[in-house]
């Protein structure tokens, strides 16, 4: 089949620090489980899932984080999934280890002055350092795309700010146009569909919090 007609990017759903940031305290960033509202958003997704894949096969591709395989289980779709591959590329952006949450508020404010993509929290990344490792994912990707036999549907469980530097190296985005740009809710996709051209085209924007153009 070669390169897929679609290729959905997925923000896992809410997890127990999108309601208390204290938890990033105590429990490792990649051990945050869902809330059960998260659950239950992964299951709403995955019927819309179901309904846009129709008979087409499904390769995933999953953040190694316990929040992002808890929302790939959740979806409901097993039947239609070929293959998925635990990608460490598609992880959060690292901020700490065990997070000191006034710290981090106090970065937060740094990050909004210094610019989003280039501000590298302590003992963690930058946006541009997640930028390198989406950018090495994407050419596995192109060379998995090449095989004959790749399915109709590629799907990213992973985590907002991943989704924006994924498209952001997709489509060639500038820098500040990037940092106009909001995360997708939990439990939110964006999906790139292949046109008769060839080219992929994102179906639905992000949310923009100033103006800006790529």
């Amino acid at each position: 089949m070669g390169r897929p007609q679609r290729i959905v990017l997925l923000r896992h759903g809410e997890s127990l620090a999108n309601l208390d940031g204290t938890v990033y305290e105590r429990t490792p960033d990649h051990a945050i489980a869902l809330t059960p509202n998260g659950v239950e958003q992964a299951r709403k997704v995955g019927a819309t899932l179901r309904a846009a894949f129709g008979e087409g096969d499904v390769q995933v591709y999953v953040s190694p984080y316990l929040r992002a395989h808890q929302t790939l289980r959740a979806l409901g779709i097993d039947d239609l999934i070929t293959r998925v591959s635990e990608e460490p590329r598609l992880r959060e952006q690292d901020w700490a280890n065990y997070q000191d949450t006034a710290d981090i508020a106090r970065q937060r404010v740094l990050r909004d002055t210094y610019g989003h993509f280039f501000y590298r929290f302590t003992d963690g990344e930058s946006g541009a350092d997640v930028y390198d490792r989406v950018s090495s994912f994407l050419e596995t990707l192109h060379r998995q795309f090449a095989r004959d036999d790749y399915p109709d549907n590629a799907l990213l469980v992973t985590h907002g700010l991943t989704m924006r530097l994924f498209c952001m190296r997709w489509f060639h985005w500038s820098v500040e146009y990037f940092e106009s740009l909001r995360n997708p809710g939990n439990g939110e996709c964006r999906t790139l569909l292949r046109g008769s051209d060839g080219k992929y085209a994102l179906d639905t924007p992000f949310e923009q919090w100033r103006p800006s153009t790529p």
